[in-house]
């Protein structure tokens, strides 16, 4: 988030301390005067019935300074391929310390759309970071050891930190038991007093967050802060409480979590946020907003709940769709398993009503003919396709991206297989990388943007048959 990181809370929330510090950014302008957020001491708001977030998630994020208006996320939800959302809710060291539109209803719209939220708090600063302090009210974490070299003046920043992280978190409904993370900017590794009052810092912003209900994450520079820490975990184990989750500033461009300034096994599995590549603009949907990206695998990954079997447990799933066709002449019978799956299917949609028995006979062309006839492909007696990729989209159409999981990427997952007999998907539910690449092959091909978004453009053209 150096150049310009995500900004955060400005709007006054109940209570008298100043929020906690925000999004840094070496070239950011410093904007208006702070915020002020809920006092630690002060009432929280009611339990939020929003969903823990960011929560089990495999897919690709922005961060940005300003968060933006509704509008605009609702196009970059479309059109985007990101699915998660960096915004700075507190710190005195944010560059866009006014936020205009970042409110708890605008928290709470974007989780029930689907977007994954990653709170960021931007306070006091390494003590050998040269860009810091921003403001005359800003200051540094404390790199004075103390009388047991255990650096309690930087602790007990970063348990205020914590508190003021947990009560702007509160007020915008974010909900208890997600993960808040901590920018911490580059700096000097060589400085022993600078790392190690950063390390105790961050350490004490984890235990804290920890006893109140909280996730704890990290963002720094993989050469400093996050190396730092995985050197602690590993040469010093317990010296200092470790985040649960890393988010590494590594812009190498490569989407993943990865970097070799640390070790492979540290945050694994799902501990780990990259950014990827830092301050640029990017268009979707028409709108464009300066970003830095972002790749996340946290929790879990993003899981799909087990399908529920249709028709008893008929096999619905192929990697390649065959066309099929009564016995005729010198024609062999359609594969019976695929028979059985087009009438269980028909079946669900209300256009069969006879035997799933795997036999193409009078009543499942009639079911035929009726879709054809209903979907405005050509009425005869064979199933193209194209018919499967229509019967496979056919009905909800909501956005889905890499991340997205449940029965609407199963129906996608299939009807790119029917689409191409190359894609061979796996349909597991979760949009992965294979569906990733599928999809963008599909629709380069068809003429469509391609974005790996499968939005209402590409739902029409799925259940169009266009292939």
């Amino acid at each position: 988030m150096r150049r310009r990181t995500p900004a955060v809370l400005s709007a006054l929330l109940a209570g008298a301390l100043l929020l906690g510090p925000q999004a840094v950014g070496a070239d950011d302008p410093a904007s208006s005067a702070p915020g002020t957020a809920v006092a630690a001491s002060a009432p929280l708001a009611k339990k939020s019935t929003n969903p823990v977030t960011p929560g089990d998630f495999t897919g690709y994020g922005f961060d940005q300074c300003l968060t933006p208006e509704q509008w605009k996320m609702n196009r970059w939800l479309k059109h985007s391929p990101f699915l998660a959302v960096g915004i700075y809710i507190s710190g005195d060291s944010r560059a866009c310390r006014n936020q205009p539109n970042l409110t708890p209803a605008w928290v709470t719209k974007q989780l029930t759309k689907g977007w994954r939220l990653l709170p960021i708090t931007l306070g006091p600063q390494a003590s050998c970071q040269p860009r810091f302090p921003r403001y005359d009210d800003d200051v540094k974490i404390n790199p004075k050891p103390g009388g047991n070299g255990r650096y309690f003046q930087a602790r007990q920043q970063g348990f205020a930190e914590a508190q003021k992280a947990v009560a702007a978190a509160t007020a915008l409904g974010i909900a208890q038991g997600s993960t808040l993370f901590y920018d911490l900017e580059g700096y000097d590794n060589s400085n022993t007093h600078c790392r190690e009052s950063a390390l105790a810092f961050v350490g004490a912003w984890t235990e804290k967050l920890h006893e109140l209900g909280w996730v704890s994450g990290v963002y720094s520079s993989a050469g400093s802060g996050i190396k730092a820490l995985d050197d602690a975990r590993v040469n010093r184990p317990g010296t200092y409480t470790l985040p649960d989750t890393i988010w590494i500033a590594r812009w190498d461009g490569v989407a993943n979590t990865s970097t070799s300034y640390i070790r492979d096994d540290g945050w694994r599995p799902g501990g780990r946020v990259k950014q990827y590549r830092g301050g640029h603009d990017e268009t979707w949907g028409g709108v464009t907003i300066n970003i830095d990206s972002n790749f996340l695998d946290v929790g879990r990954g993003s899981v799909a709940a087990r399908e529920v079997a249709l028709c008893g447990g008929v096999r619905v799933n192929w990697p390649v769709y065959a066309a099929l066709r009564p016995a005729t002449g010198k024609q062999k019978p359609s594969d019976p398993r695929q028979v059985k799956s087009l009438q269980c299917l028909l079946k669900d949609k209300g256009r069969y009503a006879g035997a799933v028995n795997g036999k193409l006979n009078a009543k499942l062309l009639a079911g035929i003919r009726a879709w054809q006839t209903a979907h405005g492909f050509p009425v005869r007696d064979r199933w193209t396709k194209a018919n499967w990729m229509s019967l496979h989209a056919a009905g909800r159409s909501p956005v889905l991206k890499r991340g997205s999981a449940g029965d609407d990427v199963r129906r996608v997952q299939r009807a790119l297989n029917a689409a191409s007999p190359q894609a061979k998907v796996v349909v597991t539910g979760v949009f992965d990388a294979r569906t990733d690449t599928a999809l963008r092959t599909w629709q380069k091909k068809v003429d469509l943007t391609v974005s790996g978004v499968v939005n209402p453009e590409s739902w029409a053209a799925l259940r169009n048959g266009i292939r």
